[in-house]
Parts: structure tokens; C-alpha cells; sequence
């Protein structure tokens, strides 16, 4: 029996010595979970952890062992988002086919001032990589109003700001699209907030059409 138990330990030993460090500020970024444990977080990173009620997800490359993160529509600041007149909420899939979990997704039904805001921690970004941010949405018929462009800003916890401008009129309809907002790359050490944006409220056009999924915040290809 005690060669057993000195087996069993050996083999734990083994399997420890073989788990591939914890990824970047792995403890900070679930430390609000209520699950207790880690080991089992870790394993479960590569395929996805829904985060803050399922309002953000967090997971990790399995090559590189990056991080990335989603901020999902109940986690984002959608103005009139509550008033169903102006916007509804969608049960959508996420993730593989396997691994796919529901969420909610954000459709506008019909507003004249489209604003929607983001924020992730910016020390929660693997440093020295850098992160396409890109807003993940679908334009769904009879979609109208996108006659001016709408703008994308990205602004860093120093004050940087990043802006551009969509052409929404001539993206296909019923596929999902990646609007680019900018990009970051993140040093050691460097914390603070990160503004994420989408909005347009200057061209007085009444907008329909538009459902999001979400924003992404992934490693460069």
C-alpha cells in the first residue's frame, strides 16, 4: 500500500511539474468567480470562462498562451438599451459547437442616437503583445439609416485616443462582421482602464438593423 500512495504522489508531482504556468494575472482576472479551483479554471481557460454574470469572456490562446477577451452586450453601456422600442435582446451561441454557451445579444430596432461603450482593464492584457480590438456585429434586413458612417474610438488609461470611421451602407447583410477599432499593445506594469466606442448621433438619420454580439480584444494576427 505505501509503494501505492508513494506512486500516486509521484504521479501528481508529475502531472504539476508538466502544468504550463498560469497565464498573465490569471488569480486578479478570476478572482470575482465563485469557483475555488484554479487548477480547474486554468484547464477550463482554453475553451472559455464567462465572467461577471456572463457579461465578459476570457480565454486563452492554447498556442501561446495569450490572453483574450470578449465584453459581451449585458456588460456593455448601450444608451436606451431597456427601452424595447429602440433595442431588443436575442439568445445567441457562443464559442464552438461543443463548447458553445447562450448569451444575450443587443438588436436595434430604431434609434437616431447610436452610442455603445466598452471598458476592459488594461493590465489584464498579455504585455509586449499586441490587440486588435474589433467590434463583432451583424446587419440584419430591413437594416436602414447608415448613410453616415459611424465611429469607432479607442482610448488608452494615458489619454491616447484612437478614431475612425465605418462605412456601415455597403457591408453584406446577415453575416457577422469585424469592425476594427483600433489596436494596443500593453507593457509590463501598465494598468488603467481601456474606453471602448461605437457611436454616431450627428447625422440625425433614424438607424435599424444593427445586432452585437460583442467586442473583441484578441492578439494580432
Amino acid at each position: 500500500m505505501a509503494h501505492s500512495a508513494d506512486s500516486t504522489s509521484g504521479t501528481n508531482l508529475q502531472a504539476q511539474s508538466k502544468r504550463a504556468p498560469a497565464p498573465h494575472m490569471f488569480r486578479e482576472i478570476v478572482a470575482n468567480e465563485k469557483a475555488t479551483d484554479l487548477a480547474a479554471m486554468e484547464d477550463q481557460a482554453c475553451t472559455g470562462i464567462f465572467l461577471a454574470g456572463k457579461t465578459k469572456k476570457y480565454w486563452v490562446d492554447e498556442r501561446t498562451r495569450h490572453n483574450c477577451f470578449m465584453l459581451l452586450p449585458r456588460g456593455l453601456a448601450v444608451t436606451w438599451s431597456e427601452d424595447p422600442r429602440y433595442w431588443t435582446w436575442h439568445a445567441l451561441k457562443e464559442g464552438s459547437d461543443g463548447e458553445a454557451e447562450k448569451i444575450e445579444a443587443v438588436m436595434l430596432q430604431n434609434v437616431c442616437w447610436l452610442e455603445v461603450h466598452g471598458k476592459l482593464e488594461l493590465s489584464h492584457l498579455t504585455p509586449g503583445v499586441t490587440y486588435e480590438v474589433v467590434f463583432e456585429v451583424m446587419l440584419k434586413d430591413p437594416a436602414y439609416g447608415w448613410s453616415v458612417p459611424v465611429n469607432l474610438q479607442l482610448k488608452l488609461p494615458d489619454g491616447t485616443v484612437q478614431q475612425r470611421k465605418e462605412n456601415l451602407l455597403e457591408k453584406p447583410r446577415e453575416k457577422w462582421l469585424q469592425l476594427k477599432v483600433g489596436e494596443v499593445k500593453p507593457q509590463m506594469g501598465q494598468n488603467g482602464e481601456v474606453g471602448i466606442s461605437m457611436f454616431e448621433y450627428d447625422g440625425g438619420e433614424w438607424k435599424r438593423g444593427l445586432l452585437i454580439k460583442g467586442i473583441k480584444i484578441i492578439p494580432k494576427k
